[in-house]
């Protein structure tokens, strides 16, 4: 069984995160997403969601193509999951393109294509300019 990997923050989930986590599952087997918590995303992202972490994580865990959400609680706990849930392919957005290339050593790293014209800080933009 192959196993794949990725990160991800997922508020406002949005058709772009679907199309990911789709084209993640096609990969392998079994697809694991790591939810970016609250305290995480607050402390070393400095990003505020609109959706706590557990109703993210509940959207997540509600996708098909998505078999186990788990938390994803600083940068570097890549390589621990890895190990842990025995990932044989490790998934990103192109916008990470070379952040993660130093994982190569224990499984394959990609990176897919952003679906264009869509982001949560495009939504997020776009709402604020109809005000």
């Amino acid at each position: 069984m192959k196993r794949v990997i990725t990160y991800g923050t997922f508020d406002m989930l949005h058709y772009g995160h679907i199309n990911l986590l789709r084209r993640a599952k096609e990969l392998g087997d079994y697809l694991v997403v790591a939810v970016s918590t609250d305290e995480f995303n607050k402390n070393s992202k400095n990003k505020y969601c609109y959706f706590s972490y557990e109703e993210r994580k509940k959207m997540v865990e509600a996708i098909r193509y998505v078999d186990l959400v788990i938390p994803e609680e600083n940068w570097d706990q890549k390589r621990e999951d890895i190990k842990k849930y025995q990932i044989d392919t490790f998934v990103m957005g192109d916008d990470w393109k070379g952040k993660f290339d130093f994982l190569e050593d224990i499984c394959k790293v990609v990176y897919l294509p952003r679906t264009p014209d869509i982001s949560t800080t495009k939504i997020k933009s776009d709402l604020n300019s109809e005000d």
